[in-house]
């Protein structure tokens, strides 16, 4: 098959290596967003997924209004089959009709659970023990389409976001091979999505990352982990942004909610029922450390808030 790839972060790039390694299939163009400063300096960068694009020699397709005619125009002019789209934005649907088959999005949850911009975070905030990947066709609303594959994984109790997505990535690209193989042979089935199981799995902001230590101890471990390493878990101590990025639930040894303290030679914290051991924080203008660490560099009393 002829394909258009779009995607922009790494998360992408395992895919579109995998396309572009296949036998069966060519990609005519890559889409991704337009080049923007990253980092210090003034200096504009591709998106990881056009850098790699422009490695394997593929035409880049950048864009900013997905909604031009002249994108569109430039789309039918590849006349290609199908559309797989990998960590991209919401397509009109005057684009989506333009391949001859469809498009297919590679979303990192078990749909219809956790349709959003950050279904690996929502997952482990949520104390979920397992999640996937599916495989489905791209419709007019976000993430609702009709699936074609699912895989799934177990979640680790102290697995943190970033562990996850390295995990979801490769697994994920693997399905979208898989995927079009199926597609491809036209040997296969679509399956609706329940709308009544679904969840919400929003971008998240910095007040969403505030950690509220009135609750029990497996709930603030899971916002921790979940939060890690970006946007990042964080309370105030002292009036300093105080940065947590790994944990584990820890002894009840009867301190305060948000009260920090040093219990055989591990940093803890209390909660509303509990308490959660903090393996690795970060307070402004330092780099990050072990609880250990902070325990002999620092005071380990106060309380977060």
């Amino acid at each position: 098959m002829n394909i258009v790839f779009m995607g922009s972060p790494e998360f992408a790039i395992p895919s579109l290596e995998k396309i572009h390694q296949s036998d069966h299939h060519t990609v005519k163009a890559v889409v991704s967003n337009v080049d923007k400063r990253r980092g210090r300096g003034s200096k504009t960068s591709p998106t990881p997924v056009k850098a790699k694009a422009m490695e394997f020699g593929i035409p880049v397709i950048e864009v900013e209004d997905l909604s031009s005619p002249d994108f569109a125009e430039k789309l039918k002019a590849l006349n290609v089959d199908l559309f797989v789209v990998v960590a991209f934005r919401i397509l009109p649907t005057h684009v989506l009709e333009v391949p001859k088959i469809g498009s297919i999005n590679l979303h990192a949850s078990l749909l219809p659970k956790y349709r959003g911009a950050a279904p690996i975070h929502w997952a482990i905030m949520s104390g979920e023990k397992q999640t996937g990947c599916t495989i489905f066709f791209l419709d007019e609303k976000v993430d609702t389409g009709n699936t074609l594959l699912q895989k799934k994984t177990t979640i680790g109790e102290n697995e943190t976001t970033g562990e996850l997505y390295g995990r979801l990535r490769d697994m994920g690209s693997e399905l979208v091979v898989e995927a079009l193989e199926l597609i491809e042979s036209g040997d296969y089935e679509l399956s609706p999505q329940n709308d009544e199981m679904a969840s919400p799995a929003p971008k998240l902001f910095k007040d969403d990352c505030h950690v509220d230590f009135t609750k029990p101890a497996m709930e603030v471990h899971n916002k921790i982990r979940g939060l890690s390493p970006f946007p990042t878990a964080w309370a105030s101590l002292n009036g300093d942004k105080f940065n947590m990025y790994a944990s584990e639930v820890g002894p009840d040894i009867g301190i305060s909610p948000g009260e920090l303290t040093e219990h055989e030679e591990n940093l803890i914290v209390g909660c509303g029922t509990g308490t959660v051991i903090l393996k690795e924080v970060q307070l402004p203008g330092t780099k990050r450390m072990s609880g250990q660490e902070f325990i002999h560099g620092h005071l380990a009393e106060g309380m977060l808030k």
